[in-house]
């Protein structure tokens, strides 16, 4: 049976930031994808925001890897020529109940490290974005755009530079955790060993470590997906910045984001699913997104927005739980030597990425 020093299983933008940094520390690495093309689910069906950390608990895993990787993301974009914009973003309030939530972010963010916040009042909002309506809004400089395809791309490109290897159409059955290797066995009935192994398949993460034998289903989290539903304006945007509401319960709100040709969507929203391959968009669900974002776009015309794609947020906390952190389990955690398990890297997992890779090294190089 061969055995190989690394194996990271799910080769989204995520694993293969992680499959890169290993590669680049000098250690042998195997990529596998259970589908027939890298970044097929949740990377490549998001709003490609790079987020600043101003949302998440200080303390926090999210807080952290989002503050770090929104700083490595920008350094790696122009080190790479990967297509990018600082665009900037405005989280607004258009009440006066959502004004001590617009304060309590900006304190959330101080306590993040984050200094570059500006409050503007209505005037100052309406003269950055003479289409917008609000009473006030934080302005936050860093958060910017990314073509995620490219950013794939480039992570791979390294990767493949540095030795490693990507392995497409390779889903697997099941593990066998052992000592000192952790046996894997493919669907196809392939076997090989491996001295480390990464689950970085999001979606998938649950009840892929499900199959790990010898690994204690206490530390699985239960799978939620969280289904977000995109519609396109139809036209030309009013906007040249990201435009945010305050964030609701389990998402930030149906936004206003740019691509990187300026074309806006809107989106996501909350949709408790079942399954995360309902990905499919329907219709008549954007009748509910021009009454929220004509609270800050009162322009919007009718008809103007058209169905364009669905993503699945991988949740390990349900709908009536609070936001569950990012979850990174080392063997310190499970007790399984040379075993990682990534669960609920969901946003800002995209920009996160490149500071989870090196947390992932740096848990495996300890050990």
């Amino acid at each position: 049976m061969e055995t190989v020093d690394c194996v990271v299983i799910g080769a989204g933008v995520v694993g293969l930031a992680v499959a890169r940094a290993l590669a680049l520390s000098g250690r042998e690495v195997l990529l596998l994808e259970a589908c027939a093309a890298i970044g097929t689910q949740t990377s490549s069906r998001n709003s490609e925001v790079i987020h600043a950390g101003m949302y998440y608990p200080s303390g926090s895993l999210k807080a952290e890897l989002c503050v770090q990787g929104n700083r490595l993301l920008y350094a790696y974009c122009v080190a790479r020529g990967v297509a990018h914009r600082r665009c900037g973003k405005l989280i607004v309030a258009t009440t006066t109940a959502q004004l001590a939530q617009l304060q309590a972010i900006g304190a959330r963010a101080a306590a993040n490290g984050i200094r570059d916040l500006v409050l503007l009042d209505q005037a100052q909002a309406q003269e950055a974005e003479p289409a917008l309506q609000c009473i006030a809004a934080l302005h936050s400089p860093s958060t910017g755009i990314v073509d995620s395809h490219g950013l794939m791309l480039a992570l791979l490109g390294d990767l493949e530079n540095a030795g490693g290897i990507l392995a497409l159409n390779s889903p697997l059955a099941l593990a066998k955790c052992a000592h000192n290797a952790i046996e894997l066995v493919a669907e196809d009935g392939t076997r090989l060993m491996a001295r480390s192994v990464v689950n970085a398949a999001g979606l998938q993460a649950p009840a892929l470590a499900a199959r790990f034998v010898g690994l204690d289903p206490v530390h699985v989290p239960k799978a939620w997906f969280a289904k977000g539903n995109y519609f396109s304006l139809t036209g030309r945007s009013p906007f040249s910045r990201l435009i945010y509401p305050v964030p609701e319960a389990a998402g930030l709100g149906v936004h206003l984001t740019l691509d990187l040709g300026g074309q806006a969507r809107f989106g996501p929203d909350v949709q408790w699913i079942a399954s995360p391959d309902d990905t499919q968009v329907q219709a008549a669900r954007g009748d509910a997104f021009y009454a929220e974002i004509r609270k800050y776009w009162p322009g919007l015309p009718d008809g103007a927005l058209q169905p364009a794609y669905a993503g699945i947020r991988p949740k390990i906390s349900g709908p009536s739980e609070a936001a569950s952190d990012f979850c990174i389990q080392g063997p310190r955690q499970h007790g399984v030597p040379g075993l990682v398990n990534l669960f609920g890297i969901e946003s800002p997992g995209l920009t996160s990425c490149l500071a989870i890779a090196d947390l992932v090294c740096s848990l495996l190089s300890n050990e």
